[in-house]
């Protein structure tokens, strides 16, 4: 027994040597002897570019051979060497990045790509190359990221002093917004038609979910680390990344349906992605698209390094991406990803599976074996190779195993090579446990901030703790059964606004050294105000940000109010990732209870008294008894020997007698009733414009009305500003006032039309904005009837809103609001009921708006304008126009159902798959509200299953200034599939003009009818697309006509190419 062990031994440390000796040579031999930094290209002297990427690879396989090394007991000093030569590499990347710390300050703020941090340098000095590349690539940078968490959790140290502590905590908050980052993704280029876009990748999103939640309350400094060296991460951030991530795939992007990119994320190294039936879903659309008898293709006509390929151009030329169809190169390095999941997940299966696939490809060179970058099809097989795909025989790039390698390839062989001889475990090369699954994930980490709660297994519970503002407001609930505390009630325990965490967490990651300033000001969202706090010795709880006084007027509408808490419960119950509960502080004011809808808040409070809550259980008590089951995040990040930050003084006990006296004597039963509140008249009066600046200060003093009051100082804004003063305050201060009274009052309009003056803007609208598009819609801003602009990509909160108020106040002054009201609400149901959204590609929000008004009118039989209902109402009249069959109801016109289903943008099913159809039968292209779409190379660089194909068809419909000629448009392209369904036969031999055929549908409309001639449609509008005197009959007859003409040249000369 003995003697097999000592032969086990002998034979183990035979297998070691052999990797040694092929790393150091074929990998070590690489590094540069400066900063540590491994060359893209280890061929070329001249270029001493190394990428971050490829160099983490690199010293994610040293670190993995020495951490093999450390079971042996005489090493003759290699493991030391490993390690210290994976350390000099991370660092290296760490003073490359350093260096660039004020490009990294402005992307906190901008996230534009000049100040993003380079992903190339030059191996030796560390400099960014002097060319222009595409530099925004956050998956490099949350590679590097969690395997700086990854080894330094396996002893190695590499952080040194606490400037490099604010450094990572800083790339933290470089990395958090990459749920609304487009960047150019894992190989570079952005899209895949390569025209130097970025767009948002799921890869590059899991790779930073997967960093974010490895550096959640890590401690850089190892186990010898103080409370300073500990990194925070907003939860809220980090469940946005997740949310965004699992919404995208199994796709990768909005013009790659699949990537082989994303086995990195779902697996080794990332593990992201928690759901097993969207891994699996996942990994089987990358087998299913992009697997070959050499490797897999990175993504569908991908032209990179092919024969077609021209090296001296960086970009694509149009129709050029059709040429790389089905020739595209094989890479062998992504059946070492499928080995690796294997390993990962122990199927033997699977891991000798693709190792019988690769070992074909595998190289044997002077130092050991290797693996070609690709496989690539020689010029002479093109064509075979298109008529049959696989076909033919591929050469090999040209690595030799010595001068010439693929570093990114050589450095995953090694790490599958050690686990599958069971040199090494996963285990010991993922000391953080992301491999495992989430029920078995580890929790107790020693070196962490939360150390001391993370062995407290999960529990599902969601903690309650009501806060009265007042001794008077907790005696009268008391009344109701409702027991309560007040902020004096919880000493030593402090209650904080969400405004007061924002400002202390900007001293977190603070060094005026580097020139960071720490967190920016991002607002705490409902996960981050789910946790206790411990904050230099103070334990602190936060209100959630609906109870925020000096927020968007949405919440001062109690009915929504109560509807958000409700979904705020389910949501953190299904968000919530860490261990101990989260607690809710729901903050009770005394103008909650002077609302006429206050009984629904005594019921909401009622309701969790039974422990059961929606099907979630909840624990409603007083706080200190809540404490020790709760989540507790420590703030701790004092300095020694440094000037503490300011601590924020916690909520104080409010004496009721502040309050209005309308207010303050109020029964909780009783409602508002004043002479200020307008009633009556809901429109802003224009004549103040034309007033004489002294004429309208006489008319201010005069007036009782507080919507023309407010009217009468927005001009006074245009013509002196808001910091103009008069009668001893300035105009900003009186409309402050204003919009206090209107609050009481509850007086919508004046509310919404001092918070479009004021430019106030809705927490969070970029991320709603973001979650529509990552569920692939688009969404468009501007009044309805004028201009518009759609949104395609994310875009930070500043542009949204200067966006919003630019298209919408000029036009109309509650649209400005209105549109921040309905984004957010469409984020909410879009995620709740996403059936709503069915057929709707893209959101034109004036539209809906349009619609809602005539709703408003028809359906609710009411006469109010729009802006006077409580958003409550607003959101039930919101789901209501989504979710009625407007074709189906008998009291509407044809007419109305057509301006009703346009404004909502709903196209059949199939329609943009059959816009393809059509477009390909149709050599000339075809024409829609004057943009002309060709059918090249429109075919050539796109395919039926991009998103960006049907945005380019919706970029035509969205020139179309009447939604009721967009549906006839679309009735018209139904009737054209159908006519060449039914007869494969035909074609168009000349380019199609879609509005010249409904317009010549109307005239024959108008000649059989025997109406005279006229521009007005109303009449063809009017009429049901069924019968023989139907509309669809009229636009087929025409359509036929144009099929069976003789060829014709059309003119598109006028036409804007699309």
């Amino acid at each position: 027994m003995a003697e097999d062990v000592k032969d086990s031994y002998k034979g183990q440390v035979k297998e070691l040597d052999y990797f040694y000796l092929m790393v150091k040579n074929q990998i070590l031999a690489n590094q540069s002897p400066t900063i540590g930094l491994f060359p893209e290209d280890t061929s070329d002297e001249k270029n001493m570019l190394g990428n971050v990427r490829e160099s983490v690879y690199c010293a994610i396989a040293v670190w993995s051979l020495a951490v093999a090394y450390r079971k042996i007991d005489d090493d003759n000093g290699r493991t030391y060497e490993l390690e210290q030569s994976a350390v000099k590499c991370m660092r290296g990347v760490l003073y490359c990045y350093m260096r660039q710390s004020r490009n990294l300050e402005a992307f906190k703020f901008d996230q534009r790509e000049e100040h993003a941090l380079h992903s190339k340098y030059d191996i030796i000095t560390g400099d960014p190359p002097a060319d222009a590349h595409h530099r925004l690539q956050l998956d490099a940078v949350a590679l590097y990221v969690l395997y700086l968490v990854q080894m330094i959790s396996s002893g190695l140290q590499i952080i040194y002093n606490l400037d490099e502590v604010s450094f990572v905590q800083n790339l933290i908050y470089y990395m958090e917004r990459a749920y609304r980052v487009p960047d150019y993704g894992i190989w570079e280029r952005g899209s895949k038609y390569n025209t130097g876009k970025p767009e948002l990748h799921a890869s590059s999103i899991g790779m930073v979910k997967a960093a974010l939640e490895a550096c959640r309350g890590f401690n850089f400094f190892g186990k010898d680390g103080a409370s300073w060296s500990v990194t925070y991460v907003d939860p809220d951030s980090l469940s946005r990344n997740r949310t965004t991530l699992e919404t995208l795939l199994p796709r990768e992007s909005s013009s790659k349906n699949t990537d082989a990119a994303l086995l990195g994320i779902i697996s080794f190294p990332a593990f992201a992605v928690e759901n097993e039936a969207l891994v699996s879903r996942t990994q089987d659309k990358v087998i299913r698209h992009l697997r070959g008898n050499y490797g897999f293709r990175r993504f569908r006509r991908d032209g990179y390094g092919t024969v077609l390929e021209d090296k001296n151009r960086k970009y694509y030329q149009p129709t050029e991406l059709k040429s790389f169809e089905s020739v595209e190169n094989e890479w062998p390095l992504f059946y070492i990803y499928m080995m690796l999941d294997g390993l990962a997940k122990n199927k033997p299966d699977q891991v000798d599976a693709y190792y019988r696939c690769l070992k074909p490809m595998m190289k044997k060179g002077k130092y050991g074996i290797y693996v070609p970058k690709y496989h690539y099809v020689m010029k002479a097989k093109i064509d075979a190779e298109r008529l049959n795909h696989g076909s033919q025989e591929r050469e090999a790039s040209k690595e030799d195993g010595d001068e010439q390698l693929f570093l990114w390839g050589q450095a995953l062989l090694t790490v599958a090579m050690l686990l599958k001889e069971g040199l090494i475990t996963i285990a010991e090369i993922d000391p953080i446990g992301r491999y495992l699954s989430t029920k078995n994930q580890k929790v107790y980490r020693p070196n962490t901030r939360h150390a001391a709660f993370e062995n407290v297994a999960k529990d599902m519970t969601v903690q309650m703790v009501f806060i009265a503002e007042s001794m008077r407001l907790q005696s009268t609930l008391a009344t109701y059964g409702i027991q309560t505390q007040t902020p004096s009630q919880l000493d030593p325990i402090q209650i904080w606004s969400p405004r007061q965490l924002i400002e202390l967490l900007q001293h977190l990651g603070h060094n005026p050294r580097l020139g960071l300033t720490g967190r920016p000001p991002r607002p705490i969202g409902s996960i981050g105000t789910a946790k206790l706090y411990r904050i230099f010795g103070n334990t602190v709880l936060c209100y959630p940000l609906q109870f925020e006084q000096t927020d968007f007027y949405m919440y001062h509408d109690l009915a929504l109010l109560i509807d958000d808490l409700k979904n705020l419960v389910g949501f953190v119950r299904n968000s919530w990732t860490m261990s101990g509960r989260p607690t809710f502080c729901i903050l009770l004011r005394e103008e909650h209870f002077a609302d006429p809808n206050n009984e629904e808040m005594l019921k909401f409070l009622s309701e969790f008294k039974r422990g059961i809550y929606n099907g979630i259980r909840v624990k409603n008590g007083r706080l200190n008894t809540l404490v020790p089951a709760s989540y507790v995040e420590h703030l701790d990040f004092r300095i020694p020997n440094e000037s503490i930050p300011d601590t924020a003084v916690g909520l104080q006990e409010t004496d009721f007698k502040h309050l209005p006296a309308a207010v303050r004597y109020r029964r909780l039963s009783s409602s508002i009733s004043s002479t200020e509140a307008d009633e009556d008249v809901f429109e802003v009066a224009k004549h103040y414009e034309a007033m004489p600046t002294h004429e309208l200060h006489n008319t201010l003093s005069s007036t009782k009305k507080l919507l023309d009051q407010a009217d009468i100082l927005s001009v006074l804004v245009k013509r002196d500003g808001l910091h103009y003063e008069l009668d001893g305050a300035t105009i900003e201060e009186r409309l402050q006032s204003i919009d206090v009274k209107a609050r009481i009052l509850k007086d919508w309009s004046t509310l919404r039309f001092v918070a479009s003056v004021l430019r106030k803007a809705v927490d969070s609208l970029a991320p709603a904005v973001t979650s529509m598009l990552v569920r692939g819609k688009f969404v468009s801003i501007g009044v309805f009837g004028h201009e518009e602009e759609l949104l395609v990509k994310p875009s930070s909160p500043r542009k949204t809103l200067q966006l919003i108020y630019d298209l919408c106040q000029p036009y109309d002054m509650f649209e400005a609001v209105l549109h921040q009201e309905i984004l957010i609400m469409l984020s909410k149901l879009i995620l709740s009921r996403p059936r709503l959204f069915e057929g709707m590609l893209k959101i034109r929000v004036g539209w809906l708006i349009h619609a809602m008004k005539t709703e408003l009118k028809y359906s609710w039989r009411m006469r109010d304008p729009l802006h006077s209902l409580p958003p409550s109402k607003v959101t039930e009249l919101l789901t209501y126009i989504l979710g009625i069959n407007m074709m189906k109801m008998d009291d509407r016109t044809w007419l109305q159902k057509r301006q009703f289903v346009g404004a909502l943008n709903r196209c059949p099913p199939k329609f943009y798959d059959n816009v393809w159809m059509i477009l390909s039968r149709t050599p000339g292209g075809f024409i829609i509200a004057n943009q002309y779409l060709p059918q090249q190379p429109t075919l050539s660089d796109m395919t039926n299953t991009d998103l960006n194909f049907s945005l380019k068809i919706e970029m035509m419909f969205h020139r179309i200034a009447h939604p009721e000629f967009r549906q006839v448009t679309i009735e018209l392209i139904t009737v054209i599939t159908t006519i060449l369904e039914r007869n494969p036969e035909l074609q168009f031999q000349n380019t199609i003009n879609m509005d010249s055929i409904v317009h010549e549908a109307f005239s024959n409309f108008l000649q059989e009818s025997g109406l005279e001639k006229q521009d007005d449609m109303t009449p063809f509008y009017n009429t049901s697309p069924k019968g023989i005197k139907g509309t669809s009959n009229y636009l087929t007859k025409v359509v036929i006509k144009h099929l069976l003409d003789a060829p014709k040249v059309q003119e598109v000369e006028n036409c804007v190419l699309s």
